[in-house]
């Protein structure tokens, strides 16, 4: 298959980019399926954007800095916040409702970190919202094929130049290759190589593993976000927007212990401050069956139902009337600021290749302030999809057909070994022990000896790969995924121990101070790790 743009990756950014170059021809490739497989639909939250006159740019830039730990590209940062309320007219455009006050004007509600309330919102669902709409307005494109259960294996990388991607069909088991003059990366994180995520199983970090392989530049990846509230054990998100209607952590003793860690913002403070909190509650023993109480019960029920019903439902669904009693929460991995280093065009330092969402860093910093990240979607969305057309017109048809064949024998000739190999590991068992030692090593509170203890784990676990016993379609799935799981973690974890201090979402207990010298953005690729100064604002 041969075509104008490339997209790998179907959730917001991914469709937002598609509706941008859609005069184009363009293949979005999912591995599951469309609009239903990624992040953005699971959003509950909501987005955030400048519409109130006594609110402005400035306000929104400074608070997404500040909470960034200062290390955000601001040229990223004033194109997100200028461009927000635009896109947000482009989704009302595409059919996305929001809810609305009395006068008619879109209703927007407080969240952790910012200095307004500009966080915009339909009710708890606002992603499925947002997502139902590019899906159905990219239905009625002609120029936009959608290929899903498709999983996008390998980068096509010839002299510094994408030529496309090669594929692993999930059905069928092909592996086949989408050649394009444009590669737009829009793939989300990679909260699946810990345990407990509000993360779908898609997201185990490919893009970020495709690109390094092939020589991109990547930026603070040892910044995760943990969301401060998921539900105890299974990690399902439990959204900002229940404390942004007002409300409560308490621990097991009554007491509202965010007055200990944020006495101004309390429950509203950053995210990062929140789940740090909730995680030393825990530690203490002041918690309750793994987490704490987070309590609406004060509020009136109208507004529980309305505005909060996707949390209220998930509840019920388990017994619990929030109503009338507290849920119990702790934190979950959630969110990656670090990713694909990207510049204003969304262009990688790979030609014809391209980023945009969640995979990509820079944008958040250290912390990701809540309400961001479906904005950024859809703005950088945009803008990749824009690049990417114009790298189409500058180009035109592709001329230097790379020859792939070579790439997928090889492929097929890794794959055949394991699948007639009499014995080997477990690939299930691997990904167990790497989530695991994820978890315990790298994850809200980290320190040297973990890290390196973590380090030592992932060669073995990479040596063990080598060394796996594949036996149908699904096991070759996630033996394709783990090797990007791998990557991943071991990106994050040597830059975690990289970086000798603690800033945001990064939390050393051996270096619990955020210090100057360390105000910048660590770079890895293959080539090595590289610290840079934080660009001037």
């Amino acid at each position: 298959m041969i075509t104008d743009v490339l997209i790998i990756g179907g959730g917001g950014a991914g469709a937002r980019c598609a509706i941008e170059c859609s005069g184009k021809r363009v293949v979005v490739a999912v591995k599951g399926l469309f609009g239903k497989s990624g992040c953005t639909v699971m959003a509950e939250g909501g987005y955030n954007a400048v519409l109130d006159p006594e609110d402005d740019f400035e306000k929104h830039f400074r608070d997404t800095l500040k909470g960034g730990g200062y290390i955000n590209n601001p040229k990223l940062v004033k194109i997100l916040v200028k461009n927000a309320p635009k896109e947000l007219r482009n989704l009302e455009k595409f059919g996305a409702l929001f809810d609305r006050k009395e006068d008619g004007s879109i209703a927007q509600r407080p969240f952790g970190g910012q200095s307004f309330n500009r966080t915009c919102y339909c009710g708890d669902r606002t992603g499925h919202e947002i997502m139902t709409s590019l899906m159905e307005y990219i239905c009625k494109l002609d120029n936009v094929t959608v290929l899903e259960d498709v999983m996008a294996i390998k980068l096509i990388v010839k002299d510094n130049r994408c030529y496309g991607a090669i594929f692993l069909d999930l059905i069928d088991g092909r592996i086949f290759p989408i050649y394009a003059t444009s590669t737009v990366i829009a793939t989300g994180g990679a909260g699946q190589i810990y345990p407990i995520t509000s993360n779908p199983l898609q997201k185990v970090g490919d893009g970020f593993a495709m690109a390094y392989w092939e020589g991109v530049e990547l930026i603070d990846m040892e910044m995760v976000q943990f969301h401060p509230t998921g539900m105890v054990n299974s990690g399902t998100l439990v959204t900002e927007a229940v404390r942004g209607e007002g409300g409560i952590l308490y621990n097991r003793y009554g007491e509202r212990f965010m007055a200990n860690y944020d006495k101004e913002r309390m429950e509203l403070s950053t995210r990062d401050v929140v789940a740090r909190a909730i995680y030393t509650e825990i530690k203490e023993g002041r918690g309750i069956n793994g987490g704490v109480y987070l309590d609406v019960s004060h509020l009136e029920d109208d507004v529980i139902e309305e505005r909060l019903e996707t949390t209220f439902k998930q509840f019920l669904d388990i017994g619990i009337d929030i109503r009338k009693e507290p849920m119990i929460v702790a934190p979950t991995a959630h969110h990656f600021m670090g990713g694909i280093r990207i510049n204003e065009r969304c262009e990688t330092n790979i030609e014809g290749l391209f980023a945009c969402g969640e995979v990509t860093g820079g944008i958040h910093g250290a912390n990701r302030l809540g309400g961001n990240a479906l904005a950024d979607t859809q703005v950088f969305g945009a803008i990749a999809g824009r690049s990417a057309g114009e790298f189409v017109e500058d180009r035109g048809n592709l001329r230097d057909m790379v020859d792939v064949s070579g790439m997928i024998n090889k492929i097929k000739d890794d794959i055949r070994g394991k699948i007639e190999t009499d014995r080997g590991h477990s690939i299930h068992s691997l990904i167990r022990d790497l989530k695991s030692t994820m978890w315990d090593k790298v994850s809200i509170v980290r320190d040297e000896r973990g890290l390196k203890s973590a380090l030592s784990k992932i060669e073995l676990l990479k040596k063990n790969l080598e060394n796996v016993k594949l036996r149908n379609i699904f096991e070759i799935q996630k033996y394709f995924e783990f090797k990007s799981m791998i990557t991943v973690a071991e990106l994050v974890t040597r830059c975690a121990l990289e970086r000798r201090e603690s800033r945001g979402a990064h939390y050393r207990s051996d270096y619990p101070e955020t210090k100057e010298e360390w105000k910048g953005n660590l770079v890895i690729s293959k080539d090595g790790i590289r610290f840079i100064e934080a660009l001037s604002i």
